[in-house]
């Protein structure tokens, strides 16, 4: 968390001197205080829609297995299903329900940023770095040594590319 707008510019020209490109920063402030020339935060990252979407694809591709499962043991007359239309209605049933909570999920604000909501209201500006693991105590280390005002909220675990 920066104190303000001001520590925020501070801390992009020190970031960039450090050799994180700018695409790998997002500040998040009050609507309408954050200047255009600073990477504001995304809809991923300001709402819910990556969590709701995954629970939805969750859900949605184990409501579709039963359902296929229902309509195997239980066929309308005249009809046969095979194996593979089970998994075609879980598959349909993924992607719905990932896609309709998804989109539910986008009028939702971040929870996981809400910690920092209040703060924020103040007039504080919160920083995302995107930073390999073997750079974060490299570039905290830096942080902390110019700017002790500024307080971290700590890391989220790396993402793997192929699960």
């Amino acid at each position: 968390m920066l104190p303000d707008i001001a520590s925020a510019r501070a801390m992009l020209d020190e970031l960039l001197l450090a050799r994180i490109e700018i695409s790998h920063m997002r500040f998040m402030a009050r609507d309408g205080t954050l200047p255009a020339d600073m990477p504001d935060v995304n809809i991923l990252q300001k709402t819910d829609v990556v969590h709701g979407a995954q629970l939805g694809i969750i859900i949605g591709g184990v409501v579709g297995l039963a359902a296929g499962v229902f309509l195997t043991l239980f066929p309308l007359d005249g009809y046969t299903v095979r194996t593979a239309a089970i998994l075609l209605v879980a598959l349909g049933g993924a992607l719905f329900g990932g896609w309709a909570s998804g989109m539910n999920a986008a009028a939702v604000p971040n929870t996981r940023l809400k910690q920092f909501s209040s703060r924020i209201e103040q007039g504080q500006v919160l920083l995302i770095v995107d930073v390999p693991v073997r750079r974060v105590d490299e570039i905290e280390d830096m942080i902390a040594k110019r700017h002790p005002e500024i307080s971290f909220g700590g890391i989220e675990p790396p993402m793997l590319a192929f699960p």
